[in-house]
């Protein structure tokens, strides 16, 4: 199995004395027996008294003995110079220079916690360093490999359409840390924890402890990765955000620091895509409302993540609100949308948590009342600033469909959970109903059934059954009266109404619904006719014709 130490891109020393090399020279470990698993960076081989100022640490030393001094003082002076400057061991083969390892030699290494090994039989040295180095190279490359894998899998989930918040999940899962996206002020965009960290453990929780040592100028867990994303091209000095993995346990490996790097090129390219910090923001709370709203998060977990994200809503219950765009947003409009809907938002007077789903092309947020009662009034405010935000960022065109706002029920962190989800759903399905300041989430039930349904083919068949010949005869003749059905049965059947919204006489109406249970076979004033033709008519809105 893997030790720690190997996996920092070198051997051990216990691996090194496991090499034919050095194992041909029976090695006997005098001591430090409890340090061999130490990294070996490099093999060195010299006989001179002043070799410790050569090293630079890591190092496997070989020698003969003849630099080591033939006083004890000397002896004992050349050890403790070794073990200052962090060698991982000292090997001495025996032989004209010494038949056995002197006390002051052993007892020096043993204080010091230096492993020391001597070589019973004589060894080329230059072959146990060319083995030693070929092993060092091959860990390396292999760490390569490893941080390339990882490198592989986060550019293939960016092209599956995946974006930060994937990227980071596989970096947490790698590493076993925790992985966070923070803004170069320390304002956190995402957060991402690993499948393998203990039950209910929140990584956000883990952030707050880092940010409060920042607070406190203190130093983050030695071993802790931190890779800057440079704000611009390469050489530039500015910092767009900075990805952090924290030493949770104990400090990050060498393979992850170079995983983290690789992935952060990545990450750099992806927020110079988004533009501005303010959409990056906006896209980690879309993150989180939907992870709440698929049940990724507890409803008790919610209140801490949303204060983390600058939401703090009180005591009153939270009103879950979607609003879908349609058309899609061009590239580079969600960062004047985020900026144009918050300052909107700002002027409605109540606490907004507003995040952006561009992959969906919805904007998610939850809305802090004071008391239910308030419902319709802010509902009315929030739909009101959303629609002048897309209005402000240039997103409601002539003659395109606008924006569909779905306003669900109001009440604590597991009803808001299941809200945004409803609503979410109802907000794709009430596109291409007549348009509305806001769609109640209530009121779209139906609708979301149809849409639910809507590749099903017995929904298609309901359809042309219903409503076919209606269908057949207005694709060729005028008036159509697919418009004068609807109009009827919005109006429950009340043919003053009816007539008067069509600017129709009340003979031309009834003659054309006369035209319209002739063709259909069916009775206008049946309760079941008109449940089915109701039905009818908004399921064709979401079958193919």
């Amino acid at each position: 199995m893997e030790t720690r130490d190997e996996a920092q891109g070198g051997i051990t020393v216990r691996r090194a004395l496991e090499l034919p090399g050095l194992r041909s020279g029976l090695p006997e470990v005098l001591a430090g027996a409890d340090r061999l698993g130490r990294t070996v960076r490099w093999v060195h081989a010299g006989e001179v008294p002043n070799i410790a100022s050569l090293l630079k640490g890591g190092e496997l030393l070989l020698t003969t003995g003849l630099g080591l001094g033939t006083r004890p003082a000397e002896q004992r002076t050349f050890v403790r110079r070794l073990a200052e400057r962090g060698i991982a061991a000292l090997v001495v083969e025996l032989g004209p220079r010494f038949a056995r390892l002197p006390s002051a030699i052993v007892d020096t290494a043993r204080t010091t916690g230096l492993p020391l090994v001597q070589l019973h039989r004589e060894v080329p040295f230059v072959s146990v360093t060319e083995e030693i180095h070929t092993e060092i190279v091959n860990g390396h490359y292999g760490l390569l490999r490893r941080a390339e894998e990882v490198h592989r899998r986060c550019t293939g989930v960016l092209l599956d359409g995946g974006g930060v918040p994937q990227v980071l999940r596989i970096l947490a899962d790698f590493t076993g840390t925790p992985a966070f996206l923070e803004t170069p002020e320390g304002q956190l965009l995402y957060a991402a924890g690993c499948a393998s960290a203990a039950p209910g453990a929140d990584p956000l929780q883990i952030w707050e402890g880092l940010r409060g040592q920042r607070a406190a100028r203190e130093s983050p867990p030695a071993g802790t990765v931190l890779v800057d994303l440079p704000a611009g091209g390469p050489g530039t000095a500015s910092v767009r955000a900075r990805l952090v993995l924290p030493a949770v346990g104990s400090p990050l490996l060498t393979v992850h620091r170079m995983a983290a790097e690789r992935a952060a090129g990545l990450l750099a390219v992806v927020l110079m895509q988004a533009h501005q910090e303010e959409e990056l923001a906006a896209r980690g709370r879309g993150d989180f409302l939907t992870d709440l709203a698929e049940g990724r998060i507890a409803a008790d977990d919610a209140p801490a993540q949303a204060r983390v994200l600058g939401f703090r809503p009180g005591e009153g219950p939270l009103l879950p609100v979607v609003m879908r765009l349609s058309p899609s947003v061009p590239p580079g409009g969600w960062t004047p949308l985020v900026r144009a809907t918050a300052d909107e938002l700002s002027a409605v007077g109540v606490p907004v948590l507003l995040g952006v789903r561009p992959v969906e092309g919805r904007v998610p947020l939850l809305v802090g009342l004071r008391a239910e009662t308030e419902r319709t009034a802010v509902a009315d405010r929030v739909a009101a600033a959303l629609r002048a935000g897309a209005a402000r960022a240039g997103l409601i065109r002539p003659g395109a469909a606008p924006p569909v706002v779905v306003v669900g029920m109001a009440g604590g962190w597991t009803a808001a959970s299941a809200g945004l989800r409803h609503a979410a759903e109802a907000a794709t399905a009430a596109q291409g109903l007549p348009d509305e300041p806001w769609h109640d989430a209530r009121r779209l039930d139906t609708e979301l059934l149809l849409w639910r349904l809507r590749d099903h083919p017995d929904l298609a068949a309901f359809v042309d059954r219903a409503i076919g010949p209606l269908r057949d005869h207005d694709a060729g003749a005028r008036p159509p009266l697919l418009p004068t059905l609807e109009t009827y049965l919005r109006h429950a059947g009340r043919k003053a109404e009816t007539a008067r919204e069509l600017h129709l006489n009340r003979q031309t109406l009834y003659n054309r619904l006369a035209r319209i249970s002739e063709l259909l076979g069916t009775d206008l004033d049946d309760p079941q006719t008109v449940l089915a033709l109701t039905l009818a008519l908004h399921a064709r809105r979401h079958v193919p014709r």
